[in-house]
């Protein structure tokens, strides 16, 4: 009994394109098997190989559908177990998130079969990873973006990591789909093109290594002291009345015994009040922090009388009140993009509402602790090149966030992932404070080095290294990466055409 690999695959395409895309979310925190960010891409473009455009939409969105539903099955947690939501309201929101990533790489698959040539090199190495990369990128930023997922982050403990500071997180996702049309080229040609795959995925992973022992920022200063306050408030309970004094008295009370210590960071939204319903015990606490000389870092809201705009922000208090003001507001959580009707109605679902104000685009450093400190709210740190400019004057990365929302799910740890690959791709050491965890110290080369266990309530203390300087990728940002991509699709597009055009008019000639 024969069986025929290529007419199976065709026969079960969509359910297999849904399994491949769910596997593909585990090369991902917290399972980490990176090298399925190669594997399950390649089986795609196996998959895409001689159908015709409406198959390939629908192969491509079964493979993405399964990725976000595996990889961001979370956000059902955040609207229905924490924000109360009917079960109903908050699969439909799941859903949603998964059709509109889902139609991601359905328009890829379009795409390739319409525009790419059927077989060969220019298609496995050059035109495939191009559009998956540039689609990838116009995911990140396309009305307001969702960048969560892209295959680079998978490999933040691999040897590709090493290219992280030179090409960033889009540049590794290039490296490792050249890799997965590496292995399609070699199933589809056989030995012809054997020796060329094996460099194609060897190649980078040998100067990765290599790359990995080179410093790319230099020290400034010397190591600074930290204290985190993970102070593990539980959701449910963080703005009830109830619980507001006992929260107010819990971060006091973890953070009194480390005063002293030069810098002490506390969670995003750490208080459950305005800034300004807190003036008494703010004023305390700073001159208690300013007598021992410690200077406290806290996520608060804060409301601004002269705009009447409600801003996510970090409170810095140092020799000065510094504010910084959260700029990538979540859409649906922050901000409601939809008519007043339509929010009112959220409300009354019982959908966590607030209606916050982006801060300005460019906001200085805050200086404390001697230090300039580049700050991130919660999932801004997923949007790396947004920060880029802030980072000719940092010397440290700070990220807050509150995760809670999340619970024992696999978001904070993919959180955690990409303030690593935030912190590599700086040259910059980052200290991260969340909620309930996972609050770190991450070097500058991307490595955890000290963190606390979730749910736990907890001082994480250690030293951070001050660095200046700039990486290579943080000179440029993404623009040669996109723009090798943009130049491989006209180089495939218009260099197949000529090619083809010459080799037909040579046969014409000879017959």
């Amino acid at each position: 009994m024969s069986f025929n690999l290529r007419s199976y695959n065709e026969n079960y395409a969509l359910p297999i394109a849904f399994a491949v895309g769910a596997a593909l979310s585990l090369a991902f925190a917290p399972f980490g098997y990176w090298p399925l960010a190669i594997l399950c891409p390649a089986w795609l473009f196996f998959a895409w190989q001689g159908v015709a455009p409406r198959r390939a939409v629908m192969i491509g969105f079964c493979f993405h559908a399964g990725t976000f539903l595996a990889g961001t099955y979370w956000l059902y947690h955040s609207v229905h177990t924490i924000g109360g939501a009917p079960i109903w309201l908050a699969i439909v929101l799941m859903l949603a998130l998964v059709a509109i990533m889902g139609a991601y790489l359905a328009l890829l698959g379009y795409l390739q079969a319409r525009w790419l040539p059927a077989s060969g090199v220019l298609r496995w190495y050059v035109g495939l990873p191009a559009l998956w990369v540039l689609v990838e990128w116009w995911r990140g930023w396309f009305l307001s973006g969702f960048p969560w997922l892209s295959l680079g982050y998978a490999q933040i403990d691999s040897p590709l990591a090493g290219w992280v500071p030179l090409l960033g997180v889009y540049g590794v996702s290039l490296i490792c789909v050249i890799a997965a049309g590496a292995l399609v080229a070699v199933f589809e040609v056989g030995r012809r093109l054997y020796q060329l795959a094996i460099a194609v995925i060897l190649l980078p992973c040998v100067v990765g290594l290599a790359l990995q022992n080179h410093e790319w920022t230099r020290i400034s200063d010397a190591p600074v002291t930290v204290a985190v306050v993970q102070a593990s408030v539980p959701q449910d309970y963080k703005w009830s009345p109830e619980w507001r004094d006992k929260t107010l008295s819990l971060y006091r009370n973890l953070a009194k015994p480390y005063f002293g210590t030069p810098l002490i960071i506390w969670p995003e939204a750490a208080l459950p009040d305005l800034s300004y319903e807190l003036t008494d015990y703010l004023s305390e606490l700073w001159g208690d922090a300013y007598r021992a000389h410690s200077d406290l870092v806290m996520g608060l809201l804060h409301y601004d009388f002269n705009h009447d705009a409600y801003y996510n922000g970090v409170l810095a208090l140092g020799d000065q009140a510094q504010w910084y003001h959260k700029r990538h507001l979540v859409p649906f959580a922050e901000f409601f993009p939809v008519p007043e009707s339509v929010r009112s109605w959220l409300r009354l679902m019982n959908l966590p509402y607030s209606d916050f104000t982006a801060g300005a685009v460019e906001q200085p450093t805050l200086r404390v602790a001697g230090q300039k400190l580049g700050l991130t709210i919660c999932y801004e740190d997923g949007f790396g090149a947004e920060q880029l400019s802030i980072l000719k004057d940092a010397t440290l990365l700070v990220n807050v966030t509150n995760d809670a929302w999340f619970g024992e799910t696999s978001a904070p740890p993919q959180h955690l992932e990409i303030s690593r690959m935030r912190a590599l791709e700086a040259g910059r050491d980052m200290v991260r404070a969340a909620n309930d965890g996972i609050s770190a110290l991450i070097t500058a080369d991307g490595k955890v080095k000290a963190t606390l266990p979730r749910f736990k309530q907890a001082v994480l203390t250690g030293t951070v290294q001050p660095r200046t300087g700039l990486t290579p990728y943080a000179r440029v940002g993404n623009w040669p990466v996109l723009l090798l991509c943009m130049l491989g699709l006209i180089w495939v597009l218009f260099g197949s055409k000529y090619y083809l055009a010459g080799k037909n008019s040579v046969k014409s000639q000879a017959d």
